[in-house]
C-alpha cells in the first residue's frame, strides 16, 4: 500500500522486536544451567502484536515504527506482511531490531532479557502522517518523540487514541494526559499510584476514558463518572506472553469499530484471554472466527 493511501481501521505505533521463546521448567538461579522442553521464534513488541491481532481480527491495519536491516528485522517484516499488516510506515537501519529471550514456566510465569544494542527512538520527523486517516491509533510509548506530534495530529483530525501504558516510563508518562483512552497494566497503576484504586482517580483526571487490567482479576474501569468491573474469563493458562498485547490492539479495533463500551471491554478481555491459553505471543493471537466462538461459548 503505498503513502497515498493513509486509510486505516487502526495504526499502532511503537515497538517492534524478534522474541526468542524458551519453555523452562523453573527459571534458573545464579550459575545454573537448564534445558528448555521446547523452542520458538516469532516477531513481538507490544504495538506490533497489536497491529498482528487487529489484522487477524479482519480489521485494515498499519503498523509504524523500526526494525533493523538484520536476518531478525526480515523476519518480522515478512511476519507482519504474512498477516495482513501495512508496513509502509516501518522504518528500517543499520542499528539491530531488538531482541528478547523469554523464559515461560509451566504455570505460565515469564522472564525476559531483552537488548537493543544502540537502537534509539525514531525521531518526530522519521515519518510523515499527514494525510493520515484512522478509526483509531494505538501508542504503546516505545516512540517517544514520533508519539507527541501524532497524538495532537489525532486530536485535530477527531481520531481516536489509546495508550497501551504497560508501564511509567518518558514515553508513557508524556502521553498519558493526551489520549482518548488511556489503558494501563496493573503494574503501571502500582508505579503511578501504589494501588489500582488510587492509580484509576488520579489517571481519570488525565484521560476520558480508563481501563487498568488486572489478570486474571479481569480489570477496572471509568468513563466520566461512571466506573465498573469487568471479571477475567474462566480459562486455564499456559502462557500469559502477548495477553496485553492481544488486549490492546483488540481493543483499539473494536473502538475503530464504533462497539459500545461493554461490547469494546468484552471483546479485548476476550483477545487477551485466549492468548493466555497458548505459548508465545503471536502464536496466542486469535483470529476473527476464534474470538467469535470464544465470546458465543462465554456469553455475558
Amino acid at each position: 500500500m503505498s503513502h497515498s493511501v493513509n486509510n486505516f481501521d487502526v495504526l499502532c505505533v511503537g515497538h517492534a522486536c524478534y522474541d526468542l521463546i524458551f519453555s523452562v521448567d523453573h527459571h534458573p538461579s545464579e550459575d545454573e544451567k537448564i534445558f528448555a522442553q521446547s523452542y520458538h521464534d516469532c516477531g513481538g513488541g507490544p504495538a506490533a502484536n497489536a497491529a498482528v491481532i487487529a489484522a487477524r481480527l479482519g480489521f485494515n491495519v498499519a503498523f509504524a515504527g523500526y526494525l533493523g536491516n538484520d536476518l531478525y528485522g526480515e523476519k518480522h517484516l515478512r511476519e507482519l506482511r504474512d498477516n495482513g499488516v501495512d508496513a509502509s510506515f516501518v522504518v528500517r537501519g543499520a542499528n539491530p531490531t531488538p531482541l528478547s529471550t523469554v523464559l515461560v514456566k509451566p504455570d505460565g510465569k515469564r522472564a525476559l532479557i531483552n537488548y537493543k544494542g544502540a537502537t534509539r527512538p525514531l525521531p518526530a520527523d522519521a515519518l510523515n502522517f499527514s494525510g493520515l486517516r484512522a478509526g483509531a491509533v494505538l501508542f504503546d510509548g516505545h516512540e517517544p518523540d514520533l508519539s507527541p506530534p501524532l497524538a495532537d495530529y489525532c486530536r485535530r483530525q477527531a481520531i481516536a487514541t489509546v495508550l497501551d501504558a504497560g508501564s511509567v516510563h518518558p514515553g508513557t508518562l508524556a502521553l498519558m494526559d493526551s489520549v482518548d483512552y488511556l489503558v494501563c497494566s496493573e503494574k503501571f497503576a502500582r508505579q503511578l499510584a501504589g494501588d489500582e484504586e488510587a492509580a484509576l482517580g488520579l489517571l481519570a483526571k488525565k484521560s476520558p476514558a480508563v481501563v487498568i487490567t488486572l489478570g486474571h482479576r479481569g480489570l477496572i474501569w471509568r468513563q466520566g463518572s461512571e466506573r465498573g468491573h469487568l471479571p477475567a474469563f474462566p480459562i486455564s493458562a499456559v502462557d500469559s506472553t502477548g495477553a496485553g498485547d492481544a488486549f490492546h490492539g483488540a481493543f483499539a479495533a473494536a473502538i475503530a469499530a464504533d462497539m459500545n463500551w461493554t461490547e469494546t471491554l468484552r471483546y479485548a478481555s476476550a483477545a487477551g484471554a485466549i492468548c493466555c491459553t497458548r505459548t508465545g505471543a503471536r502464536q496466542g493471537l486469535a483470529t476473527r472466527q476464534e474470538l467469535q466462538t470464544f465470546l458465543r461459548q462465554h456469553p455475558g
